[in-house]
Parts: structure tokens; C-alpha cells; sequence
């Protein structure tokens, strides 16, 4: 498909559905890979299991940092794609190129010889270090540029409008990673147990599966205009306007993550049943607000579509149907989740404490979810118009002012336990959510559109 061909799209007029189905079916699918990638390794090694998860929390910093690159690439790219500026679309992908590789040469480097001067620092069993240090390395280290890639490619094809396309390549990768992880860990057909080494590589190969099938999919949509040849001429204000929209949209995911670990430590103090309660309640909560996520990613690019069109006023009457969707999906599923917690919470423990305050948290959880379901939403819709700075300012406004402290008051002060701690994030996700509305109300938003 030629440019002239090109500009003739309307890609405001492509159904939210088109965009968010796929993005829901692909973040339910990685969710449940998830678990299975927890329970293949604990049937094999508990230690293992604890150093995978202190390695994933350092995987997961270092994806926040390439999603400053593709956050902010999605949001210029969706504009520009409203407004028919096929050649700055072009260049906005080789510029999210560009900077995703050299972002990941560094992250790279550092991690292969920063790794080990890194967890020597814990407190921890040596086994757990070895195995840590292992995934950390080949997965963390190794594999970073290819996962940088996904995400930038992934971007990309989604802000064109492909998410089928992403979906099904995550679909592949995922189940790769799965069977990888089987024939490292049970050694099946003969082979050697390979442990945590064979399921890092397992990871890595997956991701560069994905990589491969990713391009090949990029290259079958002729309206996908991306080239290596000439990022060398990209203007320099394209990569400021991608940072200038990533930058603070990750310093939002860094302060949300940072406050979730102290409330956590807040929860540690509770004890052992808390703590329990507190990861299943997680789990369970996840594939509730999933959902609204996925909605919230499909209207940003359509969002981005309707400003970059001069079309303000359609993103504007939209959002609030958009929104009432995201809400009815979120609060119908925590109710039916609550209607059939027993069988639910017997899947995860027997112990009567610990479902009891499952139980409980659940309940809350109906408070947490319908706030928490208008900032997945709207919040998206204000980045999409270019908006951004302001829902990161009052996220970490309310984060900090709200979340951490009330849920120490709450929580530890009034011994109100888990459950206090959970009716401070629902509060805290409502003010947020009723904040984020009125913004959209004002209209303040149509004045930063991308130039």
C-alpha cells in the first residue's frame, strides 16, 4: 500500500472492539502463562521459585524503562496516524528503533557484570543467589534486546490498529516459553534437567521468536511504514517528542510500584496469614481489572486517532461510553468473584484464617475495583490527547498523600488490618478516578495535542 493509499484511512472510525478485544484475550493469556511458569518451577525447586521472583523484579525495572520509549512512541504515533503525517509516522518508528537498541546495549552491559555485586548484597541462602544470578543474567541480561524490540514492535503494530496480530504472536511466544520450561525442567525425550538455566533461555528464546514473527508481520502491512534505511536523517525534535511523553508516564508506573512495596512491607508486618491473603486476593483481583486495562490501552490510540483527526469533540462524548463499559465489566466480575469466593479461595488455601480475610479483602475489593476501573480508563484517554503530565502529577499526589498513609492509619494505626489497608487503595483510586474526570470534563486536554 502506497502513502496516497495510506492517507486514505480513517483510522478513527475502527471499532474500539477491533483494538481492545485482542489486548484483553492477550493480557488474560499472560496472565494465566504467568501461573503456569510458577507452578512448572515449584514442583521442581522452591528455592528457585523465590529467585525467580527476585530476578523478575529487576526484569520488571528494566521493561519500565524501554516503556518510556514505547509509550511515548504509541502516543505521537497515534496522533500522527489520526492526522494522515504518514513520513513523521515513519520516522517516529525508526527514532523508538533506534533508542530502544541503544537503551538495551546499556541495560545489557550492566546487568551481565552488575548482576552478581548486585544480589551479593541480599541476605539470602547461596542457592537462592545462584539461581537469582542465573535468570538475572542470560534472561535480564542476554535477552534484553530482544524483549526491548517486542515491545517496541508490538507498539507499533498496535497503534496502527494490529492488534490481532499482537495477540497471536504473544499467544506463540507464550506457549513456546511453557513447553521450554517443560523440556528444561522434567526432561522430557532424554534431556538433561536444565533448571533455571534452561528456563531463562527458554525465556529468551521465546522472545526472540517473537522478535522474528513480530518484524514478519510489520513487513505483511503495507500501511505499517517503518525502515532502517534513513533513521540516520530523523529529526531530533521526534525523539524529544517521544521522551517528553514517555518520561513522566514511567516515572508514574515507578511511583506506583515503589508505593506498592512499601504498603507491602506494611502488610509484612501483619504476618504470615496477611501476607497470604494478600497475594491470593492479587491473583484473583488480576484478571478483574485486566479488563479494564485492555480497554483503557484500545482508547488511548483511539484517543490519539480523534485528536490527531481535529476530531476533539468525538474523543470527548466517546470517552464516557468507553468508560461506563470499563466500569459495568470491572464491578460485574469482582460481583460474580465475590458470589463464588468459597470454591475460589478453596482453590488457593484451606487454612480458615487465611480465607476468611480473602474473604473479606474480596469484599473490599468491590470499593478498590470501581475506582480503580475509571483510571484505567480516562487516565489512558488524557495521555492519548497528550495530556499526560497531569494525571502523573495527581498519581503521585495521591499515591503518596493518599494510598501510603491512610493505609498506615488505617491499616497498622487503627488495627484495622488488610482490610484497612485495601479500603485505603480503593479510596485512594476513587479520588484519583473522580479527579481524572472532572479533567476530562474541562476539556483542558484539547489544548495539548502533539505538534
Amino acid at each position: 500500500m502506497t502513502t496516497a493509499t495510506n492517507a486514505k484511512i480513517n483510522r478513527a472510525a475502527l471499532p474500539l472492539s477491533a483494538l481492545a478485544l485482542p489486548m484483553v484475550l492477550e493480557a488474560f493469556f499472560r496472565i494465566l502463562v504467568s501461573s503456569a511458569d510458577t507452578i512448572m518451577l515449584s514442583s521442581w525447586n522452591q528455592e528457585s521459585v523465590a529467585a525467580v521472583g527476585m530476578a523478575s523484579q529487576y526484569i520488571f525495572f528494566i521493561q519500565i524503562l524501554f516503556n518510556v520509549i514505547c509509550i511515548g512512541t504509541s502516543i505521537v504515533l497515534s496522533q500522527y496516524l489520526g492526522a494522515n503525517r504518514h513520513e513523521e509516522s515513519k520516522q517516529v518508528a525508526q527514532a523508538s528503533a533506534v533508542m530502544v537498541l541503544i537503551v538495551a546495549l546499556v541495560l545489557s552491559t550492566l546487568v551481565i557484570f552488575g548482576a552478581k555485586p548486585l544480589l551479593s548484597a541480599y541476605s539470602i541462602e547461596e542457592s537462592v543467589r545462584t539461581y537469582a544470578w542465573q535468570y538475572l543474567v542470560i534472561f535480564g541480561g542476554f535477552g534484553s534486546i530482544f524483549t526491548a524490540f517486542n515491545l517496541m514492535q508490538g507498539a507499533i503494530l498496535r497503534s496502527y490498529g494490529h492488534t490481532r496480530d499482537a495477540m497471536y504472536i504473544s499467544f506463540t511466544a507464550n506457549i513456546l516459553n511453557v513447553a521450554g520450561n517443560a523440556l528444561s525442567l522434567y526432561g522430557f525425550f532424554g534431556l538433561p534437567v536444565l533448571g533455571v538455566v534452561g528456563v531463562a533461555f527458554s525465556s529468551v528464546f521465546s522472545q526472540f521468536a517473537a522478535t522474528i514473527l513480530l518484524g514478519w508481520r510489520m513487513k505483511a502491512h503495507p500501511d505499517v511504514l517503518f525502515a532502517v534505511r534513513g533513521w540516520k536523517s530523523v529529526p531530533g525534535t521526534i525523539y524529544k517528542k517521544i521522551l517528553s511523553i514517555g518520561i513522566p508516564t514511567a516515572g508514574e508506573n515507578l511511583a506506583y510500584n515503589i508505593s506498592q512495596i512499601v504498603i507491602t512491607a506494611m502488610v509484612t508486618t501483619l504476618g504470615t496469614w496477611a501476607m497470604s491473603a494478600q497475594v491470593y486476593t492479587q491473583t484473583i483481583v488480576r484478571f478483574v481489572f485486566v479488563a479494564a486495562m485492555s480497554i483503557g490501552n484500545a482508547v488511548q490510540i483511539k484517543t490519539g486517532y480523534y485528536v490527531g483527526a481535529k476530531q476533539p469533540e468525538q474523543a470527548y462524548k466517546r470517552l464516557y461510553r468507553y468508560q461506563l463499559i470499563g466500569t459495568l465489566i470491572s464491578v460485574g466480575m469482582i460481583l460474580a468473584i465475590n458470589l463464588l469466593k468459597g470454591p475460589i479461595i478453596g482453590f488457593f488455601t484451606r487454612t480458615p484464617e487465611i480465607a476468611a480475610l480473602t474473604s473479606a479483602i474480596l469484599l473490599v475489593s468491590i470499593y478498590v475495583e470501581t475506582g480503580r476501573s475509571i483510571n484505567l480508563v480516562t487516565i489512558p484517554a488524557l495521555k492519548g490527547a497528550g495530556d499526560v503530565r497531569f494525571p502523573v502529577f495527581v498519581g503521585m499526589i495521591c499515591m503518596w498523600g493518599i494510598s501510603v498513609p491512610l493505609s498506615w492509619v488505617l491499616g497498622i494505626k487503627l488495627g484495622l488490618g488488610l482490610p484497612g489497608i485495601w479500603f485505603a487503595i480503593g479510596t485512594d483510586e476513587t479520588v484519583r478516578g473522580i479527579i481524572m474526570l472532572f479533567r476530562w470534563k474541562s476539556k483542558r486536554w484539547q489544548t495539548k495535542a502533539i505538534q
